[in-house]
């Protein structure tokens, strides 16, 4: 046994074939009861003393922490109602879906555990299970979440995940020459026939729509949260400050969130056809209103139609995309974000700065920006091929 100053501090058993030890720990100053630490399994004694010493060591530092029995799964209970409280409806979603996947390797275990190793198997196998790098991001950061609260708790004393390395696949020539991951987008050409489709094809207000999303690059559920005091007749501007959610495509259950970071809060300039475009729209849905039953809530691209007045369904602008591309032979996969993608494109093209796109799209991080819409048109290609090609003309006999 271990002494201080005559009292036992430490005591060391051997149980079966392993050792243990218990450490007095001091008196509760709530209870007044004595605290004990304990600990077994050991090979040797001198094994069991080197453990206790280490424990003793940060008792007198008062960094020793007591971790406790709590399941995984019984703590993310505590955590999630923790952090709906100062986050988005869309946020805690993303965060229960997330904690689904862990609580499937985690959630029987005591959070004390679960060790670092365990952890970056469960990474491991998710990759294997062939979900994409974001999706096990998004775990892995709530898993960081999780267990840096249980770390403030004194629930435990190290998170597991503090080296945890997300697996990446290794790119392979056949996934490069399939483009997989490549960004979809449409260039000018098609864009205009989309748009011409859209102007004498489309359905109510599938042209106004339409055209608004590519020549503003909004965020589909921004475009949809948009009101008319939102725009700026005279500055021909709109103003971004909400994003539209509605996971149960019910329609009176939706709800108006802050859009996806602070950077997205911003005013765009428009272009002056477009501004004028959306007057007509503004006149036909007055005259809606003016005939009857009309939800009158100030969105500008509302039903017409079954409930009007409120909130158009994001599949329902999906399926208007689909129709129309059909009608004009497109087969690209695309969908309303794409034409987010078709106009930063075309900024790039126009030669619009990287700091300029970051601030009209709305990107929190300008990485953002650089990474995902580092993509250069097929335009843009055939006019670097043909600038390189004169500037080699003549220069060998080939």
């Amino acid at each position: 046994m271990i002494k201080q100053g005559g009292i036992i501090v430490a005591n060391f058993r051997k149980r079966g074939a392993k050792w243990y030890f218990q450490i007095y720990l001091g008196d509760d100053p709530i209870t007044g009861k004595k605290k004990f630490s304990s600990k077994g399994g050991f090979q040797t004694k001198k094994e069991a003393q080197l453990a206790a010493a280490e424990i003793e060591k940060e008792v007198y530092e008062n960094s020793y922490v007591k971790e406790q029995d709590t399941k995984f799964q019984d703590f993310t209970l505590e955590w999630i109602k923790i952090y709906s409280e100062s986050a988005k409806v869309s946020s805690v979603r993303n965060r229960k879906h997330n904690l689904d996947h862990l609580n499937r390797f985690f959630g029987h275990k005591k959070i004390k555990e679960i060790s670092r190793k365990q952890y970056q198997a469960m990474l491991t196998s998710l990759h294997k299970e062939g979900y994409a790098f974001n999706t096990l991001d998004g775990i892995h950061s709530t898993g960081r979440m999780v267990f840096k609260k249980a770390v403030e708790f004194h629930i435990i004393k190290d998170s597991p995940c503090e080296f945890a390395k997300i697996p990446r696949k290794v790119e392979t020539v056949e996934d490069v020459e399939n483009n997989k991951g490549e960004i979809k987008f449409m260039e000018k050409p098609e864009l205009i026939r989309f748009l011409k489709a859209a102007k004498e094809n489309g359905i109510d207000k599938d042209f106004p729509m339409f055209l608004t999303l590519a020549y503003s690059g909004l965020r589909i559920g921004e475009l949809m949260a948009l009101k008319w005091t939102d725009i700026d007749m005279a500055r021909e501007t709109l103003r971004v400050t909400k994003t539209y959610y509605n996971p149960s495509n019910r329609t009176k259950e939706y709800q108006l969130l802050t859009p996806k970071t602070k950077g997205s809060i911003r005013t765009i300039k428009m272009d002056p056809d477009v501004i004028e475009v959306l007057k007509k729209h503004k006149v036909h849905q007055e005259e809606l209103i003016s005939n009857g039953y009309y939800n009158q809530f100030d969105f500008v691209f509302a039903k017409e139609i079954n409930n009007p007045g409120y909130p158009e369904f994001l599949k329902t602008v999906n399926t208007r995309m689909q129709r129309l591309m059909k009608i004009i032979g497109i087969d690209k996969n695309l969908t309303p974000h794409s034409l987010r993608h078709t106009h930063t494109s075309l900024l790039i093209e126009a030669g619009v700065g990287i700091k300029e796109i970051q601030q009209r799209l709305g990107h929190g991080d300008i990485n953002t920006t650089m990474n995902i819409y580092a993509h250069i048109t097929e335009n843009m290609e055939e006019k670097a091929s043909q600038k390189f090609s004169e500037l080699m003309r003549g220069s060998l006999d080939l």
